[in-house]
């Protein structure tokens, strides 16, 4: 009997764990603002640096600037589906095209920017400035 009622007691919680997730309520307007990109979170010595700034999110879209002023970030996704918003955009300059997503947590971006022309991927966490 024991057996039956812990059983049935971590269904119960699962069942209630996953309908949470799945039902979080997500604000996207947190993005909203301007963040400075850690370009180089490995160490500590190394100060590269970059700006990011979101100046519309509306549905599952979102519009600003990525990298510095004047470059436009493009095709700007947003995704709540999993209770954590995830982004994506590409962005380009003289130097190529990049492709990057970030997700949200506590406060902070983490992301990634993957620059296929000029061969590298940068792992980047982001404060926001204002």
């Amino acid at each position: 009997m024991k057996t039956k009622i812990a059983v049935a007691f971590i269904f119960f919680s699962l069942t209630i764990s996953i309908f949470s997730q799945d039902n979080k309520e997500t604000n996207t307007e947190v993005l909203l603002g301007e963040w400075k990109l850690d370009m180089s979170p490995q160490t500590k010595d190394d100060n590269n640096f970059a700006l990011m700034r979101i100046t519309s999110v509306e549905d599952n879209k979102m519009e600003g600037i990525f990298y510095r002023e004047g470059v436009q970030l493009k095709n700007g996704q947003i995704n709540t589906q999993r209770g954590i918003i995830y982004a994506a955009l590409t962005s380009g300059d003289n130097s190529g095209d990049y492709n990057t997503s970030f997700y949200y947590d506590n406060g902070k971006l983490y992301g990634t920017t993957h620059a296929v022309d000029r061969d590298f991927l940068s792992v980047w966490i982001a404060d926001k400035v204002q």
